[in-house]
């Protein structure tokens, strides 16, 4: 049992020392994670937004969403979707509107 415990803080100290130094404690960083994680599993979960490869970072709850979407509608949804995660405390954006071109 202290050995599992003992290897776990390890890990932690670990994973802190590999962060890039930007005053973000230990908490916040893995509230970030949580929040891309979750974030990620609602935009899966919606139907018109789960075939899309959206990318999802985090930092301090600001949450940056990117990628190629099939419309403005799409678009929206992916922010509303991110807004509804509990944690966000705001969402950008750089989601561009591919146009199809007719033939």
């Amino acid at each position: 049992m202290h050995l599992k415990l003992r290897l776990l803080a390890m890990a932690v100290l670990v994973a802190a020392s590999c962060a890039p130094h930007t005053d973000v404690t230990i908490r916040e960083y893995f509230d970030d994670v949580g929040i891309t994680s979750q974030v990620k599993a609602a935009i899966a979960g919606e139907g018109v937004l789960s075939y899309l490869s959206i990318s999802v970072e985090t930092f301090r709850g600001i949450v940056l969403l990117s990628g190629f979407v099939d419309s403005e509608q799409q678009k929206l949804r992916a922010i509303e979707v991110t807004r509804g995660v509990p944690g966000v405390r705001d969402v950008r954006h750089l989601l561009v509107v591919k146009y199809l071109e007719k033939p």
